[in-house]
């Protein structure tokens, strides 16, 4: 049966998510299939079966006659090459592989911005501050297996998405213990940058580098176990760790607000600190974000929002979708 559809696409480090889509107006649908990055060593060999996986479960056996890819690196290139995995296409390639009419590629963040104009109050987690002003920019951060930075300006009726790769700006150390994290990852990479720290793979990175400084043996392989072990207060490292992640979230989220002037808000996004919510809600995170000397006072108002809508880029890709 064939049908007139859309596909559309939020791909990070770790997981590849899709979307098919009546081509409707929808921005949602029942049809949406997960995989795991690691699984396939190549992303053709992905797309080679995604189709006939579509085609199973919705009947449409015709190629998609729009699609947005949302993907976690730089997107303006023909060549699309993962920061976070093996994973590398070409524009050209992939809309052979597709058959579409129309393909976009953008980041993955510029997706998450999109999305984010289309939640309410259900999909979002206050942590501080007052109201939000409609009229002014907001800022966008989030830990996935990177760390993606956006933001988002209001105009009459409509908006501008501003896609950066703020993630990878230099992390900025505010204390002694961080500074000595700092120096202890700069041994293993030469250069540390905020998602070094600020993101799952964060975690690990900065709970071995306080093992090494202190001479504790490392206890944990994953960032999934030192988050348990910080939960349940088993290990006084992991604590540690998953304390100065989350203060380091609250530091770059209060630089991205004064960057941005985003009196209309900070969201964060990715699908690591909603698995540690309440512990992210009480920690140093609010403290770090006002902590800004003269500043202080201007960041006080501004409200901090995690989202906890776990399909957002797939929802911001097939709002990309209707701009196009």
């Amino acid at each position: 049966m064939s049908a007139n559809w859309n596909l559309v696409a939020d791909i990070g480090g770790t997981n590849a998510r899709f979307s098919a889509l009546l081509d409707d107006g929808s921005l949602e649908s029942e049809f949406e299939f997960h995989h795991s990055v690691e699984e396939y060593p190549q992303f053709a060999d992905l797309i080679d079966g995604l189709l006939a996986e579509i085609a199973t479960a919705t009947g449409w056996d015709n190629a998609p006659a729009n699609v947005c890819f949302a993907v976690a690196c730089p997107a303006d290139d023909e060549e699309i090459s993962f920061t976070n995995s093996h994973w590398q296409f070409t524009k050209t390639h992939l809309k052979q592989l597709l058959g579409c009419e129309n393909l976009s590629v953008i980041n993955d963040f510029e997706a998450v911005a999109h999305g984010i104009t289309e939640l309410d109050d259900s999909d979002l987690v206050k942590v501080g501050g007052g109201d939000a002003v409609s009229t002014k920019p907001i800022g966008i951060l989030g830990a996935g297996t990177g760390l993606g930075v956006a933001g988002l300006v209001p105009r009459v009726d409509s908006y501008d998405v501003i896609d950066t790769e703020g993630g990878h700006a230099d992390y900025p150390p505010i204390d002694d213990m961080q500074s000595k994290v700092v120096n202890s990852l700069r041994e293993r990479y030469g250069r540390v940058s905020l998602e070094r720290l600020l993101s799952g793979k964060g975690i690990l990175n900065i709970y071995i580098a306080l093992c090494s400084i202190e001479a504790v043996e490392v206890e944990f392989e994953t960032p999934a176990e030192v988050v348990a072990a910080a939960l349940d207060k088993s290990d006084s490292k992991a604590l540690q760790t998953l304390n100065m992640f989350c203060e380091g979230m609250g530091s770059a989220a209060g630089n991205l607000a004064l960057t941005f002037g985003a009196k209309g808000g900070i969201y964060i996004a990715g699908g690591v600190i909603p698995r540690f919510q309440e512990f992210f809600i009480n920690s140093g995170f609010r403290s770090k974000f006002e902590d800004k000397g003269r500043f202080v006072s201007y960041l006080q108002p501004i409200p901090v929002f995690i989202v906890v809508r776990s399909n957002l880029g797939l929802l911001g890709a097939a709002k990309k979708l209707q701009q196009i």
